[in-house]
């Protein structure tokens, strides 16, 4: 598996996001335990799951405990793996997400995810989305307490804007080791943000890089060069899809959901697919 770095550790160069496992219309929690396990045992490294990655009120953190179950139970060491979670997205239950960043409820959040994850310190830690009542300065302040204060290894932002991003990094003092927005081909309005990740040494990890839960299955009929690389490779689309994003920046990590071996296994992949300056062009503009 080919790494990709994220603060001063090395991890695979595609990850696995686990909102799939936990929201609604998510698989039975064996069948979610076995894609962690078929991503570990093929190299992945990175897994990225959040608190509010949860269906009904009464569950915050399903995901949390879900990930916490599969790495126990896998078997094999697991103390490479870097687990990012998430703090200031809240989902009351009727299927919405409300905001809260308020440096006391981050404070709160991050405890509890280190008792859902049993760990000492969270690996990385990630500011989920911002929130208009909040200062920014305010909850990212919060999440450099929690970094001072060793209960997270690495801080990292989401959802956030090229001034966001140098904002947070100055807050944190150099210290902001991710960015996480979302990118795919339907999605590209992340680009300038991937672009100051690039120059300032930042890992950019696309949330949705395949489109989403309903959308990455039909990659390939919405984007024909995908489709058409593709056949000519003798691999799937989304492998073409990722491969393309790996090629954008050395920064770029991408971490597709997954709730099944097979489509985890197939993503895993793309790390080893290296695309023309052709293919990628025509991804590009596709």
């Amino acid at each position: 598996m080919r790494t990709r770095r994220i603060g001063d550790t090395q991890v695979s160069a595609i990850g696995l996001g686990g909102m799939p496992m936990s929201i609604e219309g998510r698989p039975d929690e064996e069948r979610s335990v076995a894609t962690v396990h078929a991503a570990l045992d093929a190299g992945l490294t990175l897994i990225d799951t959040a608190d509010a990655y949860h269906r009904d009120a009464a569950e915050v953190g399903h995901n949390e405990t879900l990930i916490a179950r599969a790495l126990s139970s896998h078997g094999g060491d697991t103390s490479g793996v870097l687990v990012a979670t998430k703090g200031g997205h809240l989902r009351p239950g009727d299927g919405s997400w409300t905001l809260n960043g308020s440096p006391e409820y981050l404070k709160r959040a991050c405890e509890a995810s280190l008792k859902r994850l049993g760990v000492d310190a969270i690996g990385l830690y990630q500011f989920h989305r911002p929130d208009p009542k909040v200062p920014y300065a305010d909850s990212i302040g919060a999440i450099r307490d929690l970094l001072d204060e060793g209960k997270i290894r690495f801080a990292g932002i989401s959802n956030a804007d090229p001034e966001q991003i140098k904002q947070a990094d100055e807050i944190l003092g150099g210290r902001l080791v991710s960015v996480q927005n979302q990118f795919s081909p339907a999605f590209r309005s992340s680009e300038p943000e991937l672009e100051l990740c690039a120059e300032m040494g930042i890992a950019f990890l696309p949330w949705s890089p395949l489109g989403g839960i309903a959308q990455a299955g039909d990659l390939g009929s919405r984007f024909a060069p995908f489709a058409e690389i593709a056949k000519a490779r003798e691999v799937s689309p989304q492998q073409v899809c990722l491969a393309w994003m790996l090629a954008k920046a050395p920064v770029v990590i991408p971490i597709p959901g997954s709730s099944r071996p097979e489509t985890i296994r197939d993503s895993v992949q793309a790390a080893e697919l290296e695309l023309t300056p052709d293919e990628l062009a025509r991804c590009s503009g596709a």
